[in-house]
């Protein structure tokens, strides 16, 4: 188990240049999957189309194979899980991606707090405070909830 999380991180989460200045995409990838697992878990309850909603959007966004995407959702577990906030993750979206990236993101959370059908308190809370977090304009925050609705016909 330990080898295969070191291999997990030198995959996904070491940079690949020695520069350490420098966001890695796997990085990147392990930091948006953590958050989109947190939103995932925010009402206190799982439904198989969140968690199919996350899997997908993992899958698409980075072009990964299943057993890629199983991986990454792996180790973003495992990171969240030892995380303490949200930090160790938005800070690392906010140097590594464009500010269009940045609303992209948003609306991935977005459109994982509404798979339900229903949103709840703290799912909008979550989407707000990592929207303030990676300096996304609240303007934008509100058009990605607008955007989502309508994707999802609510």
């Amino acid at each position: 188990m330990v080898f295969s999380l070191k291999k997990i991180y030198k995959q996904f989460i070491q940079p690949a240049s020695g520069k350490t200045d420098e966001v890695s995409e796997h990085a990147i990838q392990v930091a948006t999957a953590a958050l989109l697992i947190e939103m995932m878990k925010a009402d206190g309850k799982v439904i198989e189309d969140e968690r199919k909603a996350v899997m997908q959007t993992i899958q698409s966004k980075f072009n990964l194979t299943d057993d890629e995407a199983k991986s990454l959702q792996e180790l973003a577990k495992e990171k969240k899980r030892k995380a303490t906030d949200y930090y160790e993750f938005t800070s690392l979206i906010h140097k590594g991606l464009s500010y269009e990236q940045k609303v992209e993101i948003i609306e991935h959370l977005w459109e994982i707090a509404l798979t339900d059908k229903h949103l709840d308190k703290h799912e909008e809370y979550i989407v707000r405070k990592i929207a303030d977090l990676i300096y996304v304009e609240h303007k934008d925050f509100i058009e990605a909830k607008l955007k989502i609705k309508k994707k999802l016909s609510l």
